[in-house]
């Protein structure tokens, strides 16, 4: 019987080629016949999936988005389970947007390269604005619900906050970003978790009523 081709799971193996060399090259270093090599696949094969570069690259991001995702909603699903408070949770999710580990440091330099990018194509533009517009919203909603279980003033416009966190989450990812592997590094690292803290605490500034009887 002829085995039926996992198409998901091809265009899976691309993406994570795209990443692999974007990681370890750079975005030049993405071509057909380049990922085709590194995802053990065929330059024919390739192309069936994906025509152009801007393809593969918009696809691997939005796999990488995915990832990030998924990693999130277990964060919050984890954080309700153990009836952690919002403020907390929000510092675990927006740790996941910062490259503090090797996969999440790939994973920003395919961010910023699709970025680049998007600069001159203005379809990949319009994709990079609306996940940025997203993050935003999902953090407005946050305070949102901050503000229903105690941890928000009510006064607190929920988009000015988003903006104000997604600016710092941003900042503190390229700091760490920029920096090679060493102590200068290790240095910006440790000031990641007492910064998101500290940020979260101007916006999240009361106590949690979610779980109290």
């Amino acid at each position: 019987m002829p085995r039926i081709a996992d198409h998901e799971q091809r265009r899976r193996q691309i993406a994570d080629a795209v990443v692999r060399l974007i990681s370890d090259h750079g975005l030049d270093a993405v071509t057909v016949a380049r990922t085709a090599a590194a995802a053990g696949m065929s330059v024919g094969l390739v192309q069936h999936y994906f025509r152009t570069k801007d393809e593969m690259l918009l696809h691997a991001f939005r796999e990488v988005s995915a990832r990030i995702r998924a990693r999130v909603d277990e964060r919050i699903r984890d954080g309700v389970a153990h009836e952690q408070p919002l403020a907390r949770v929000m510092a675990d999710v927006m740790t996941e947007y910062i490259p503090l580990d090797e996969a999440r440091r790939a994973e920003y330099r395919v961010a910023r390269a699709f970025a680049g990018r998007a600069l001159d194509a203005p379809a990949l533009a319009e994709v990079d604005t609306v996940g940025a517009r997203q993050l935003r919203e999902d953090i407005a909603l946050a305070v949102h619900n901050g503000k229903e279980c105690g941890e928000v003033d009510g006064s607190l416009d929920p988009q000015a906050a988003a903006v104000r966190l997604a600016a710092v989450m941003e900042g503190l990812a390229l700091q760490v970003y920029r920096e090679p592997e060493g102590a200068a590094r290790e240095t910006v690292t440790r000031c990641v978790e007492p910064l998101l803290t500290a940020e979260i605490a101007v916006v999240f500034t009361g106590e949690c009523r979610q779980y109290t009887s």
